[in-house]
């Protein structure tokens, strides 16, 4: 998929100076994300509220960018995936990573137009919504209340858009061969 980033308009000659023309996502590349950023989340670190979650991020990213690979479905085994390893209770994750897809797939359109801190502020409350559910199931379920530290993740996850999605672009920012007389 190939898109245009920056300002929103361009001349005849091609893309002004703020936009930069993307390749399209290898499946590879897209998938290894996927797998690399759910080994980071069994990584046994205790239990830290306030720490982001990172495969909700790169879900959220993939499905914004890629939504014909990464759809409800992929973030639904995910979060199984989770679900198990974090022997929470079955379903928590992957219906919190289900309901970020699909609110992701809503707003995937719309939020390509936005610079990155204009996408970290509309994606914060689709993390604090996730963070809310996962917190109500785990109440519903007889689980202990986090503290207030839970509250901090979805803000660092927030803080941590516009990095992750610079790493996870950068692939696809390259020229496919290097050619001098190119003008993109």
């Amino acid at each position: 998929m190939n898109s245009l980033r920056g300002s929103r308009s361009s001349s005849a000659e091609g893309p002004s100076r703020g936009e930069v023309l993307l390749l399209a996502a290898r499946p590879w590349f897209v998938w290894v994300t996927l797998v690399a950023a759910l080994v980071l989340e069994f990584v046994p670190v205790g239990r830290r509220p306030w720490l982001p979650d990172l495969l909700a991020m790169t879900l959220v990213f993939w499905v914004v960018h890629q939504p014909r690979r990464v759809g409800i479905g992929v973030a639904f085994v995910f979060g199984l995936l989770v679900d198990a390893q974090h022997a929470a209770l079955l379903g928590e994750h992957a219906l919190a990573y289900s309901l970020l897809a699909f609110f992701a797939v809503m707003l995937h359109r719309r939020l390509l137009w936005f610079s990155l801190p204009q996408q970290a502020l509309q994606i914060l409350p689709l993390f604090a919504a996730a963070r809310l559910l996962e917190f109500l199931v785990a109440m519903m379920a007889g689980g202990s209340p986090p503290g207030l530290s839970y509250a901090l993740a979805p803000l660092l996850q927030a803080a941590l858009w516009p990095l992750l999605s610079w790493l996870l672009l950068a692939p696809q920012r390259r020229a496919p061969l290097h050619d001098e007389n190119r003008p993109l």
